[in-house]
């Protein structure tokens, strides 16, 4: 998968789609079509965009079947980095912990779970180590 900086920021209607490839690993132009769409119109939506986020270098295609089957070709880790740095620089002057201050304190408040895994993160960033 893709992490290249070169690849270029998915639209919201290609982020359903990639969040669909995500879950899914796979896909067919009717199985992205019906989890966005259900029964209700949208297949040539879901196709077209299929087309041009392959042409966009956001979806790998497998063409030796009838019907040509998708997937992601970028991680969605890789997605959420660049998003999360988009929003930094736009939003937060840059400044991680003006985010985090946000999210912790206009959010529903973390679970028990949640907090141990922040005040591990903050432990092992704290002794220089970080985690992806």
């Amino acid at each position: 998968m893709s992490t290249s900086p070169s690849v270029p920021k998915p639209t919201e209607a290609e982020l359903a789609i990639l969040n669909v490839l995500w879950q899914r690993g796979e896909a067919t132009v009717r199985d992205v079509h019906e989890a966005l769409y259900g029964s209700e119109g949208g297949y040539t939506t879901a196709l077209k965009l299929l087309q041009v986020m392959h042409a966009k270098g956001l979806v790998d295609r497998d063409s030796s079947q009838r019907a040509h089957v998708y997937r992601s070709a970028v991680s969605q880790q890789s997605a959420q980095r660049r998003a999360l740095r988009d929003m930094l620089k736009g939003l937060f002057n840059g400044r991680p912990a003006e985010l985090v201050l946000r999210a912790l304190g206009d959010a529903e408040a973390p679970s028990t779970e949640e907090l141990e895994e922040i005040r591990a993160l903050i432990d092992r960033i704290e002794q220089g180590q970080r985690h992806d």
